[in-house]
């Protein structure tokens, strides 16, 4: 029998006159057993196959239709095998004989019956667990929504913030930090699991991608990935990494294919040993002297501060394809 069977015991389902119909044909198919039985059983086991009837009674159709079988098999095991057999003669050996039955059976039942008991409050619980999970996991939905929907209303609220704003450094503050809620929001709503499993990366580096070139208008840069099947990572770190990711190529996009000037961002992330990810473009490269803790700009400086917090590290080199790497390595989780 599997669980789930084992966890309907005993049959509510069945109406009290089927259960107790069948538990009668179980008492008599007992009584044929030992009929078939008794040329080999030596005398004094007059109950050896109605037991086995009371319990598969009291497990089916529970404490009630156990009785039942109880006081049947009690009838027909005197009536049938308790000398003499053929009359409903009492004595003291079969005084003796009845109370040893009668012990037995109202164990068996009494057991039987408080494993019911313990077996359906446990279902109980497990339903009321799964619909409590169940519940957890659409207010959950409903929170990533509302707070993904409140940093898309912020992000647009900056936008139209920037048309009342002429000089150009403001305009421009506006514009990234409209572009970092944004993209904050969205990725939000698409990586947090309610049930706090670890996050397939491959199913949202190639969307992040490609939302970023189309934010820049860039469709002449060619985006191209190399990505482990089984990489993976916490939830906690799903955000910080994607805008380090984001920053990365936006800074591609800004100087080393300035000025129209076409070219492919390779995308390549690893997880042997906690999570790696290198974005290199063939771009010209960095300038001489170039340091990232001297570089004026904000999107590398958050960049490198996210990195820290995920206890890892952000830098730029030049790559040997003559464009810029850029590697952020994320140590495993102790």
């Amino acid at each position: 029998m599997n669980a789930r069977f084992i966890e309907r015991l005993p049959l509510a389902g069945v109406h009290p006159a089927l259960a107790y119909l069948a538990t009668a044909g179980l008492c008599l198919i007992a009584l044929a057993l030992r009929l078939v039985a008794d040329p080999v059983l030596a005398s004094g086991y007059p109950y050896v196959s109605f037991f086995p009837a009371v319990v598969i009674a009291a497990f089916l159709f529970g404490r009630s239709a156990a009785v039942l079988a109880g006081v049947l098999c009690w009838l027909m095991a005197w009536y049938f095998f308790i000398p003499p057999a053929g009359v409903f003669k009492f004595n003291g050996n079969i005084a003796v004989s009845f109370i040893f039955y009668l012990l037995v059976v109202v164990i068996d039942i009494a057991l039987i019956h408080w494993m019911q008991l313990a077996n359906t409050k446990l279902a109980e619980e497990r339903a009321r667990g799964a619909a409590l999970a169940e519940h957890r996991e659409m207010l959950f939905r409903e929170l990533q929504h509302r707070v993904s929907n409140n940093l898309q209303v912020a992000a647009a609220l900056m936008a139209l913030q920037r048309r009342n704003i002429d000089h150009p450094g403001a305009r421009k503050a506006l514009d990234e930090a409209s572009h970092r809620l944004s993209l904050i929001g969205k990725i939000s709503r698409a990586l947090y699991d309610p049930t706090g499993q670890r996050l397939s990366v491959h199913s949202f580096v190639e969307t992040l991608a490609s939302d970023i070139l189309e934010a820049n208008g860039r469709n002449d840069v060619r985006i191209e990935m190399a990505i482990a099947p089984d990489v993976a990572m916490d939830p906690d770190s799903a955000i910080p990494f994607a805008l380090i990711m984001a920053e990365a190529i936006a800074n591609a996009l800004e100087h080393a294919f300035a000025d129209d000037r076409g070219g492919c961002i390779r995308i390549t992330i690893t997880g042997d040993e906690g999570l790696t990810l290198d974005i290199v473009d063939d771009g010209c490269g960095l300038p001489d002297g170039f340091a990232l803790e001297n570089s004026g700009s904000l999107g590398l400086r958050i960049a490198a501060t996210l990195a820290q917090q995920l206890g890892g590290t952000f830098r730029l080199s030049n790559a040997e394809t003559g464009g810029v790497r850029a590697h952020l390595a994320i140590p495993a989780a102790a």
